[in-house]
């Protein structure tokens, strides 16, 4: 992982970009009625990722998520880790990264992105670091930096976040905070989400159209969040268990 040339991309870094199911949970999700009867998805964050990406935020390192699929609960623990961006519905998910380096003005190789499956792979291969979690498909971790020592939902984002801290020469201060006691907190500004379906009935507004990005008609959510475009419906994708590998060949 500390090799002099990650070492080097991780200092360029100033957005971190992720994926969330395989990558943020184990890939695992559970369905459950609420108090309609209608079928809830329910997943599972690790704490461990929660510490260093609000870590990254303290540092000025934006984060966000890029997501196949829409899920209220991927919001909400977006928005709990101050996160920049939240993607959601996206399979194809050049649009989303090509929308985010136009409006911040950043290049590629300020981008570092974790994924694990295949829908990952244009990203990475033009992310400034490109990282995926032990449990990631090979296919993902051939055109990959960095691979995680865990399992996507046990902690590998985090680890990205220490080692871009570490690199960017910020670890000092970490420890700091944990000598003191004080952990600052970053300043919040509002979260853009922007949900991408190709139909008509949407929770929070409405878009139109075809193709990789929704046309973005903006409404503000309960938290002051731009929220853009409506509801996901897509068919559901096979969980694929993956086997695991030590090292990626970008």
């Amino acid at each position: 992982m500390f090799s002099k040339k990650n070492i080097a991309k991780a200092k360029k870094i100033k957005i971190l970009l992720m994926d969330v199911d395989g990558v943020l949970t184990d890939g695992k999700m559970y369905y459950l009625p609420d108090h309609k009867g209608e079928m809830v998805e329910f997943k599972a964050f690790h704490s461990l990722d929660g510490i260093g990406l609000r870590l990254l935020n303290q540092f000025g390192i934006r984060t966000g998520i890029i997501s196949g699929r829409q899920s209220p609960g991927t919001e909400e623990r977006a928005r709990q880790l101050g996160m920049d961006y939240a993607y959601q519905g996206f399979l194809s998910k050049l649009a989303p990264l090509a929308e985010i380096l136009k409006g911040t003005g950043l290049k590629e190789e300020n981008v570092a992105y974790i994924g694990d499956d295949l829908t990952d792979i244009p990203v990475l291969k033009k992310a400034g670091l490109a990282c995926a979690p032990q449990s990631a498909q090979d296919e993902v971790k051939k055109v990959c930096d960095l691979i995680t020592c865990k399992k996507g939902g046990g902690g590998a984002a985090r680890e990205v976040c220490d080692f871009i801290l570490k690199s960017q020469g910020h670890w000092k201060t970490v420890m700091g905070y944990v000598e003191t006691a004080h952990w600052p907190q970053p300043p919040k500004a509002p979260m853009k989400v922007v949900i991408y379906s190709n139909k008509s009935v949407f929770k929070r507004g409405s878009v139109s159209g075809s193709g990789s990005m929704p046309e973005k008609r903006t409404t503000k959510g309960s938290l002051g969040a731009s929220v853009l475009g409506g509801r996901l419906i897509h068919p559901e994708r096979r969980a694929v268990r993956a086997g695991c590998g030590n090292k990626g060949g970008k």
